[in-house]
C-alpha cells in the first residue's frame, strides 16, 4: 500500500472517531439536561440515560484477505437499562405515588461528567492526530515541489 493511503486511511480513521464521540458528547449533554425530569411527555414515566453504542468499521478486503478496521461508528443509541431508577420519598411532589415515593431517572450527573470529559479528551486526541495526518500530507506536497 503506498503511503498516501496509508495518510489517508489514518485521516479517515480519526475523523470517524471524531464523529462518533461528538455524538457521545451529545448524549452526555442530553442525559445531563434531562436528570431531574420525572415524567416524559408522552407519559412514559421517568427519563431513562442514553447510552452510546460503538462498532468497527471494516475497510472491505480482497478476497482471501483478512478485512481491517478502518474506523468506528456509532452503533446504535440505546437507553441504559442496566442502571436502576432513583426512587425518593417525596410526598408532596406532583408525580409521587400513593407511597409518596417519586422516580428519577437513572442519571447519575458526577458519572456523567466523568464520561464527558473522556468524550472530550478522546475527541481532541483524534483531532490532533487529524491535524498532524494534514500536516504530513502538506509537508509531502512541498517535498514534491
Amino acid at each position: 500500500m503506498d503511503p498516501l493511503t496509508n495518510l489517508f486511511s489514518g485521516l479517515r480513521t480519526s475523523s470517524s472517531a471524531m464523529s462518533a464521540e461528538r455524538t457521545r458528547i451529545d448524549v452526555i449533554a442530553k442525559n445531563l439536561a434531562y436528570a431531574q425530569v420525572t415524567h416524559m411527555p408522552d407519559g412514559s414515566g421517568p427519563y431513562r440515560r442514553q447510552v452510546v453504542r460503538f462498532s468497527t468499521v471494516m475497510k472491505r478486503a480482497a478476497p482471501g484477505t483478512k478485512p481491517e478496521p478502518e474506523g468506528v461508528k456509532v452503533d446504535r443509541i440505546e437507553p441504559d437499562q442496566v442502571t436502576p431508577l432513583e426512587r425518593v420519598y417525596s410526598p408532596g411532589h406532583p408525580d409521587a405515588d400513593a407511597q409518596g415515593m417519586v422516580t428519577y431517572p437513572n442519571v447519575n450527573p458526577t458519572s456523567e461528567m466523568a464520561d464527558l470529559i473522556t468524550a472530550v479528551r478522546a475527541y481532541e486526541s483524534n483531532a490532533n492526530a487529524a491535524d498532524g495526518f494534514v500536516k504530513m500530507a502538506e509537508r509531502a506536497l512541498r517535498l514534491a515541489q
